[in-house]
């Protein structure tokens, strides 16, 4: 496999990944509202700035700018 082959490779398994976190965030506002809690938990903000990191990541490996550029 060629090096840009392994780069798409490699974006593709991080979309994965970004979903994942996009999923444990959600479920982390989920629970936050049945306790009733108003404000976002900060494990949900963690995760979200770990999904955003692992997205730049994935669009640098593409090649192409990342949405926070």
């Amino acid at each position: 496999m060629s090096a840009e082959g392994r780069e798409d490779a490699l974006a593709e398994r991080l979309d994965a990944i970004a979903e994942e976190l996009a999923d444990l965030a959600l479920d982390e506002l989920r629970v936050a509202l049945e306790r009733g809690d108003v404000t976002r938990p900060p494990a949900e903000k963690r995760l979200t700035q770990a999904r955003r990191a692992v997205e730049k990541a994935s669009h640098l490996l593409r090649g192409r700018p990342s949405v926070a550029d």
